[in-house]
């Protein structure tokens, strides 16, 4: 479609894109280079655009400034004006009311008032060099002269409309990417020429990088706000669980291999790394703390009960592994029609927690009781102290009688 327009319809800016699922961006590649002189500010652009279009993966390469338009100023020569009894007022009422009408009265037609307005007729407003003809009168001589006695035309390409950010001159450049391409493929492989540029600007000049790639960072900075604050209000809540403030970094060890784990499911399906994906990571330690309690609280049941640590580890992952296995296996197999059919905006993010859940359950299982061996035996941080060992009641009364 995008290039069917393009085509066929010459002259406009036409762009066909995707619908948004993540913050609204106007154009996803999208630079900005700030300061004061526009024509310092139009070559540097055009420079910009160079750069992109060196890149086969941008299209539609533009400006939001525009191309210039030609302006029409009118230079008074003073002396010819003077001797002419005519000033500056009479010469910008006459050409003002020439081109644009000036209202002379007002002519009543039953309720209604129709404004009468003087200006040249429409023959002879077809070119600018009409105004050349045109009559200027004193108000304080009688004579009048035509405009092109007094003053002169002059044409000059000016810019339609300058943008401002923050006070400052601002042109951005923009382009899009092809069809099935991210803006991250353009802008990636151009990174080194961007900042080659960057460092040759004029002293008081500045780029920046705005459209997608900006609100994909500050998406970023703002989802590990959200990680650091779940994980330390996760900490707290095992500290007070375990009674002990190193037991909860061994329930921490499962958490990377959750991020590998999502992070691989988008790559294999070929999602974008967006918002949605972050999430997914985020939402990921839960479930995998979750899964690492289980037989935390397992190990602990069988040291009350004064079981040997081997023997404890080994019984926690035997015993355990079913309830875990089931709790994934039907998250997992949930999440597959959600992502199939749930469309782009929850993609990525069942695809994040379907790798993210089957690698951190798997390594789980063997990774914990390491971890948790080697804190006891080799670091010697957590201690486990063999109690005696609880014999069942209905034993004793057996061993009793």
């Amino acid at each position: 479609m995008q290039d069917a327009l393009s085509a066929r319809v010459p002259g406009a800016r036409i762009d066909v894109r995707t619908v948004e699922t993540g913050p609204p961006t106007l154009i996803p590649i999208s630079i900005r280079v700030l300061g004061e002189n526009a024509t310092t500010l139009h070559l540097e652009a055009e420079r910009l655009k160079s750069i992109l279009k060196s890149s086969p993966l941008a299209i539609n390469i533009r400006d939001d400034w525009g191309n210039d338009a030609i302006r029409a100023h009118l230079e008074v020569d003073q002396d010819r004006a003077s001797l002419a009894g005519l000033s500056n007022q009479d010469i910008a009422i006459s050409s003002y009311s020439g081109v644009s009408g000036l209202p002379v009265g007002v002519m009543r037609e039953g309720r209604k008032n129709i404004p009468i307005v003087q200006l040249m007729n429409y023959g002879q407003r077809d070119t600018a060099t009409a105004l050349n003809h045109l009559y200027v009168y004193s108000s304080q001589a009688p004579q009048n002269v035509t405009l092109g006695q007094i003053a002169r035309l002059t044409y000059t390409p000016e810019a339609v409309e300058i943008h401002r950010v923050n006070q400052y001159r601002a042109i951005t450049v923009s382009s899009l990417a092809k069809p099935g391409h991210l803006a991250s493929e353009v802008t990636d492989p151009l990174t080194p020429q961007l900042r080659d540029f960057e460092s040759h600007l004029p002293p008081g000049y500045r780029m920046e990088i705005v459209g997608e790639l900006k609100e994909q960072l500050k998406g970023q900075r703002q989802s590990l706000n959200v990680v650091i604050a779940s994980v330390i209000a996760i900490y707290l809540a095992l500290v007070f669980q375990f009674k002990n403030a190193i037991k909860p970094f061994i329930v921490f060890g499962g958490i990377p291999f959750g991020a590998v784990g999502a992070l691989s499911g988008v790559w294999l399906m070929h999602m974008p790394l967006g918002f949605m994906v972050i999430l997914g990571i985020t939402s990921l330690i839960g479930v995998i703390v979750s899964h690492v309690i289980v037989l935390f609280d397992f190990i602990e049941e069988r040291h009350e009960e004064g079981e040997q640590f081997r023997d404890a580890l080994i019984d926690a992952g035997i015993l355990r592994i079913r309830p875990v296995l089931i709790t994934v296996g039907a998250t997992v197999l949930a999440l597959f029609p959600l992502a199939l059919h749930g469309g782009p905006l929850w993609e990525a993010l069942c695809y994040a927690q379907i790798g993210g859940l089957t690698l951190a359950t798997m390594v789980t299982l063997i990774i914990v009781p390491v971890f948790y061996s080697i804190f006891v035996f080799d670091l010697k941080i957590v201690r486990w102290e063999d109690r005696p060992k609880q014999i069942p009641t209905g034993s004793r009364l057996f061993s009793a009688v």
